[in-house]
């Protein structure tokens, strides 16, 4: 028997799994296309029904992707889509969720996010999400790829505070939230996503996540989900098309790593001392 995917509260209330699934770079490749589907499925079967696309991907080619995949089990998703900054005005950000509707064949997202900072006030942008929920086109929104200082000043808008998550690079190799973001995001009650949460498969061959996978015959991969899934408030979003490695994916929640091992990990991949500026893929 596997362990449960543990939960994470959102500020409105509702209860995600804490390992999700990505879908950047999917949506590019048409032969890629059916086994992209099949990997979204059988995410939902093994309970990681954290669905995360944008409009970005493959220029709407990952959501129509997506809406293949979730065309007889939309209610099994959390659906998760973003706009892009330079449509984030008032007036944009309502046009580019309709779009990702159209392009998603649903009529609603669970959580509708701001791609990443751009010249729109974000005054305008939160103004629209807003609207897009009291309308039921999103159940909640939220932002991407801000810093504590972005954070502070969407707090600072009207309605800003409603934000529901901010999804950051985050990894291994990636630990410069750990300062002073994640902290902030946990004690302001923000769940944090992580995208790239293997870093594209980069840090798979580091000699020391190697030798601690091989103690617990476990893959690097499946390691450095569990360094993630240790943290409270965070929603790693693996993305593969690999239909073994996302069974791996999942069972990397089975995982119980001793405190000695970790201190090993932390040597080799070292917290966060001073601030870092945020990073981005």
């Amino acid at each position: 028997m596997h362990d449960a995917i543990p939960t994470v509260t959102l500020p409105g209330g509702a209860e995600v799994p804490s390992l999700g699934f990505g879908t950047w770079m999917m949506g590019e490749d048409r032969p890629s296309e059916k086994m992209e589907i099949d990997a979204i499925r059988l995410a939902l079967d093994l309970g990681m029904t954290v669905i995360d696309t944008a409009e970005m991907y493959g220029d709407g080619g990952a959501e129509r992707i997506v809406a293949e995949a979730l065309k007889d089990r939309r209610e099994d998703a959390f659906l998760v889509s973003k706009v892009l900054p330079w449509n984030a005005s008032y007036d944009g950000t309502i046009k580019a969720c309709h779009a990702s509707l159209d392009r998603l064949g649903t009529d609603h997202l669970d959580l509708y996010l701001l791609h990443w900072r751009g010249e729109h006030p974000l005054d305008d942008t939160v103004a629209a999400m807003e609207e897009l929920q009291t309308a039921g086109r999103i159940r909640a929104w939220g932002v991407s790829n801000f810093d504590v200082e972005d954070m502070e000043e969407l707090f600072s808008v009207a309605d800003g505070k409603n934000c529901a998550v901010n999804q950051v690079l985050y990894n291994l190799s990636r630990r410069g939230i750990e300062f002073d973001l994640l902290p902030w995001c946990q004690e302001h009650q923000i769940p944090v996503m992580a995208y790239s949460p293997i870093e594209q498969g980069r840090i798979l061959h580091h000699p020391e996540l190697v030798h601690v996978a091989k103690a617990y015959q476990a893959t690097p991969a499946q390691v450095a989900l569990a360094f993630l899934l240790e943290r409270e408030g965070v929603i790693p979003i693996p993305k593969t098309s690999n239909l073994r490695r996302l069974q791996e994916n999942r069972d990397a929640v089975d995982l119980d790593i001793s405190d000695e091992d970790w201190s090993r990990l932390d040597a080799a991949f070292p917290p966060p001392a001073r601030k870092m500026p945020l990073e981005m893929l």
